[in-house]
């Protein structure tokens, strides 16, 4: 195998696990409530991370003195990742991923409130394309149009605000520490959730809302049938966020960061073949739009420093998402 292919082998198979495993919490979210779900996924993926981090050093790579800023970064992708499920409940799959790729652009301009970058008149336009496209996919104002939509676009804003945080992290904490702190905030939220509303008293109180009732739904024991499902989703999870730091580690930003946009079309797919939906014209064109705004972005801004892989999301939760740099460069 050619070493320049094998990023973009790596990518193209995270991708393909990530999205398998949004594909699965689907399945599930007529029977669970989300946050129990979470809490087996990652606790299977915390247990994976920590062997891969025996593996490639030892603990002593999870030291840390800014547990603060890790602990703000990881309740920013519980959000992102509790949103982004709700969303998946109600709507296709699909068009959940597509306006989640909205991310990079929303970073795009996060990056200039927050962090002072400077942005130049590509990419504002960039980002002005990619907004236009997740308008036409979420079609306000028509009778299409349903709140659900809502959740993957608030996803893709505490994704960005988790990403921001990551660039901050990533100039004294490396990829092992910040991938095991966001599970085990998983773990704890999750775990917190369960203990508080677990028993499901407030599912009643939001009418016929699926995304409502996967979140609050009561807590039950998984039957032996849920478990390959269910475990199925941790180790997906697990390996899916390894093959995409890997894709990083081994490969160019500009070479790899491209190549996640292959979740849209998995996503897709796995909609398609299990639910039987079929994104119209409309939605397409707002697909293709987020992904050319999205890749403008992402191809501008590859002369400034990686700061660290892009799903840390997935190694927390979820379907396709955007790069992780610095945007420096005024173009």
């Amino acid at each position: 195998m050619r070493e320049e292919s094998k990023p973009v082998l790596c990518v193209v198979g995270a991708v393909g696990f990530l999205t398998a495993q949004d594909m699965l919490i689907k399945t599930l979210s007529g029977d669970f409530p989300l946050h129990e779900i979470v809490l087996i996924r990652a606790s299977i993926a915390l247990t994976v991370s920590l062997l891969l981090v025996r593996m490639e050093g030892g603990f002593h790579l999870l030291r840390t003195k800014r547990a603060p800023l890790h602990l703000a970064r990881g309740v920013f992708v519980v959000i992102a990742n509790s949103l982004f499920f709700m969303g998946v409940a109600s709507i296709p799959i699909g068009e959940a991923t597509a306006i989640f790729f909205i991310a990079p652009v929303l970073m795009t301009g996060l990056s200039v409130l927050l962090l002072r970058e400077k942005v130049g008149i590509r990419r504002w336009s960039a980002v002005a394309i990619g907004l236009a496209g997740c308008t036409l996919i979420m079609r306000p104002g028509q009778d299409s149009f349903q709140l659900a939509v809502l959740f993957p676009l608030g996803a893709a804003v505490a994704y960005s605000l988790m990403q921001i945080a990551t660039r901050v992290l990533g100039s004294t904490d490396g990829a092992a520490s910040m991938a095991f702190y966001i599970q085990f905030t998983f773990v704890l939220i999750s775990s917190a959730i369960g203990l508080s509303i677990g028993d499901g008293r407030f599912v009643d109180a939001f009418g016929e809302s699926k995304s409502l009732e996967f979140l609050l739904r009561a807590w039950h024991w998984p039957e032996m049938a849920d478990w390959p499902r269910l475990c199925a989703i941790g180790l997906l999870n697990a390996v899916g966020g390894y093959l995409l730091a890997q894709a990083y580690r081994l490969g160019r930003v500009a070479t790899v960061a491209p190549f996640e946009y292959a979740a849209l079309p998995c996503a897709i797919f796995w909609g398609f073949l299990v639910w039987g939906d079929v994104p119209d014209l409309v939605a397409m064109l707002g697909f293709a739009m987020i992904v050319c705004g999205g890749l403008v972005v992402i191809l501008r801004g590859t002369r400034a420093e990686v700061v660290a892989p892009l799903r840390s999301r997935h190694h927390s939760t979820a379907p396709g998402s955007p790069c992780n740099r610095k945007t420096e460069p005024t173009d």
